[in-house]
């Protein structure tokens, strides 16, 4: 199972858009580490640095709104605090099992590849529209 950066995930912020293809290849790392029956040490690394990107990620999203005036900035924030809540439970999760499970990497298919690829395509790319309207303003 494979998570792929494809056209439908374009906000047209080159940052953002680079930045969401390091958390997806971070992401098909933990997939195939889980798959590849690594252990749980492996998964845990994974998903520590997954929390530490994601971290980072959202804030510099979370600036870029603040720096263009983005209306919608409060409930962004609050997508970006319940994913890191997801990440935050599959830690826990995979502390109680001996090592990812496969419930273990079907939550991390529904809470992370699925929510972060609807997030993009929805909340990111409204981001990404609302900077170029305001950019290109004089254009429209």
């Amino acid at each position: 199972m494979r998570a792929e950066f494809d056209e439908t995930l374009v906000t047209g912020n080159d940052m953002i858009d680079s930045q969401h293809k390091e958390l997806i290849s971070r992401i098909n790392q933990l997939l195939e580490s889980c798959e590849e029956g690594q252990g749980k040490i492996k998964a845990v690394k994974m998903l520590d640095y997954l929390l530490d990107y994601t971290e980072f990620h959202f804030e510099a999203e979370e600036k870029l709104q603040e720096e263009i005036g983005y209306p919608g900035i409060q409930e962004h924030k609050t997508k970006h605090a319940e994913f890191k809540q997801a990440v935050k439970e599959l830690q826990e999760m995979l502390e109680e099992e001996e090592g990812p499970t496969e419930a273990f990497t079907a939550q991390v298919q529904k809470n992370v590849v699925d929510w972060l690829f609807e997030h993009i395509k929805g909340f990111d790319r409204s981001v990404a529209e609302y900077k170029y309207m305001n950019s290109n303003a004089d254009r429209l």
